[in-house]
């Protein structure tokens, strides 16, 4: 998926000479926690969001230190404080120079930069102009949509079974030669060896996430390999009542 197959097209924005009160009051009506800011020439030139309100001194949250640790602030870091939690105007609180896509940035990439720098929206834009923009809300509705449609569900237990097996030789993590998977009537049980029990989790879920499955059986042995010593699923230990193993 790209990035203009999750975006918000219509981006709701605001001038940067426009009142700070203005922000606030557009963040409320349209159920947004941040806006991008455009100039009269609709050249994106920050982004303001709730963040920058935290510290503001209508509520009496400005920042507040002991002098001695003003002293090592410096003037500098203390004046730009001062502006941001005293200025009227939005481009006296916006974060200048926001990061920013192009409409066919791969969702990995705006995955990444989100994490990166730590924000929850990235302008999307075209030839330089503002076209849209993706939040995290985005990113959760494309999950959505994504498990509404789904995929055609196997109703063949070897259909089922080869997902599985494409899916678990595909991963990293797997332990692809200690396991093996039965399926029947859609019931997959999970066999075998695991050396790290974040395995086993791992492996249930990626049963799980096959059409079709109606349930996972757990029979994975994790044997920890500095101390040799075995750990059966739950209900799996030797000489308990239906029990799978010996």
């Amino acid at each position: 998926m790209q990035a203009r197959d999750v975006m918000t097209p219509k981006v709701v924005s605001i001038a940067p000479d426009a009142a700070v009160r203005e922000a606030v009051r557009l963040m409320l009506e349209h159920n947004i926690s941040g806006l991008p800011v455009v100039d009269a020439a609709g050249t994106l030139v920050g982004i303001v969001t709730e963040g920058d309100f935290l510290r503001r001194v209508e509520t009496g949250t400005e920042r507040k230190r002991p002098r001695w640790i003003e002293f090592f602030a410096g003037a500098g870091r203390l004046a730009d404080e001062y502006v941001h939690s005293h200025g009227r105007k939005v481009d006296e609180v916006m974060t200048r120079y926001p990061q920013t896509v192009s409409e066919d940035a791969p969702l990995d990439q705006v995955v990444a930069l989100m994490e990166k720098h730590r924000i929850k929206r990235v302008p999307v834009k075209r030839a330089g102009e503002l076209v849209g923009i993706i939040s995290r809300a985005n990113l959760l509705r494309a999950i959505a949509n994504r498990a509404a449609q789904g995929q055609e569900p196997s109703k063949d237990d070897t259909a089922i079974r080869a997902r599985l097996r494409a899916e678990i030789d595909r991963q990293a993590w797997s332990p692809r030669a200690l396991v093996d998977v039965v399926v029947h009537n859609g019931v997959v049980e999970l066999r075998g060896c695991i050396v790290n029990e974040g395995q086993r989790e791992a492996l249930k879920v990626a049963a799980e996430n096959v059409p079709g499955v109606k349930a996972v059986e757990d029979h994975l042995v994790w044997v920890e390999p500095a101390s040799g010593m075995v750990f059966y699923a739950p209900g799996d230990e030797p000489g308990q009542p239906g029990s799978a193993v010996g």
